[in-house]
């Protein structure tokens, strides 16, 4: 079979399945839009841009001047040439946002937990990983050359009988914070107590976590991983830390070392975001978004807010009727979530207005 027998066969599996995907352009700047490829209006309750930032005019603004002064791009690895004031400028405002003592700026976030996984999860250490963790946690674990164990999810008694049990001496939990698949948050404060119990590192994926928790951890090693794509508005990962950690990461994140450094302009925006983020106007935006989730389904912690319908073609018809009543809501089934949990996953954003979450609503409650 040549490559290109096999790769039709692949995709023939995939389409047999019915899990076959393609992007759809959305013509949009917020949650309302024009989707491809009939150009039909559409209200999007799918994006991670939580607060609405990446319309704001002054993180707008910042990207224009940042590209007025360095162009496009930064045309090389921040360990070479690509390093602007920006970066640096934007670290240090991330390290005092997260309390530690430095920060390391990641094009990407999915590069940040393969950096990050990579620099410390060595052929002598061992790591637990939650069962419902990002993709990019588990490829980085998949990259890592330790022995991997994965705990049940939530469940901090496993992962203390996990670690109890390894005799290896350096040691590693990673979780997210938010899940986001369903919304839900990690029991971190027992993460803190177990990791210090036995000196192991905890990483700490936060992406989503726009509404918290912003836990204490003080008595243990940790490293709080962030995005700029989501609360932010932006493009782009970091790594906060001890001086001691964030240092290796420089040294030894081969997803920091081998790649072009993040735009200027994004470093711009995200740093701009930041600054509304940590002002009022961004604990009104908070307060906003947490009405929306409040009015759509009480008392859950996040903006991610799932339905579970559990049988793929439902979950793909109940999408199918809220995009005919204008509303653009994702139908995530398998491999992304596990067979028989299929579901409409809803992202809110303080960007939404009142009216077109309750219309939402009632769109869910008629169909679910």
């Amino acid at each position: 079979m040549n490559w290109r027998e096999w790769a039709e066969a692949e995709a023939s599996d995939i389409r047999n399945a019915g899990q076959w995907r393609a992007p759809r352009d959305l013509d949009a700047a917020g949650p309302e839009g024009k989707l491809a490829p009939d150009d039909r209006p559409v209200v999007t309750f799918a994006s991670n841009d939580y607060l609405g930032l990446t319309q704001h005019p002054t993180v707008i603004a910042a990207a224009h001047a940042a590209i007025d002064r360095w162009g496009a791009g930064s045309g090389s690895a921040r360990l070479i040439v690509g390093s602007r004031p920006i970066h640096s400028e934007l670290e240090h405002a991330l390290a005092d946002w997260k309390s530690t003592e430095r920060a390391v700026l990641f094009p990407t976030g999915f590069a940040t937990n393969l950096g990050v996984i990579t620099t410390f999860a060595g052929p002598d250490a061992f790591v637990v990983s939650d069962e419902l963790n990002h993709a990019s946690i588990i490829d980085g674990c998949r990259l890592a050359r330790a022995d991997v164990e994965i705990a049940r999810h939530a469940d901090p008694g496993h992962v203390d009988a996990l670690l109890r049990a390894s005799t290896a001496e350096q040691k590693l939990v990673v979780t997210d914070t938010v899940f986001s698949m369903d919304g839900d948050l990690a029991p971190i404060d027992e993460l803190v107590e177990i990791c210090a119990r036995y000196g192991a590192l905890l990483v700490l994926d936060e992406a989503h976590a726009v509404l918290g928790p912003d836990p204490s951890l003080d008595g243990v090693e940790a490293i709080r991983i962030g995005t700029l794509s989501k609360t932010l508005g932006a493009l782009g990962g970091f790594a906060a830390g001890p001086a001691h950690l964030c240092d290796l990461i420089v040294n030894r994140a081969r997803s920091y070392i081998f790649t072009t450094a993040s735009t200027p302009a994004d470093a711009a925006a995200a740093l701009a975001a930041l600054a509304v983020v940590r002002s009022s106007e961004g604990t009104k935006l908070r307060a906003r978004l947490a009405a929306h989730v409040e009015q759509l389904r009480p008392g859950h912690p996040s903006p991610i807010v799932p339905y579970v319908i559990g049988d793929e073609r439902a979950t793909l018809d109940a999408a199918a009727a809220l995009l005919e009543d204008g509303m653009l809501v994702p139908a995530i089934r398998p491999p992304t979530v596990a067979p028989g949990t299929s579901r409409l996953r809803v992202a809110l954003s303080a960007a939404h207005t009142e009216d077109q979450v309750a219309a939402l609503k009632t769109g869910l409650d008629r169909l679910t």
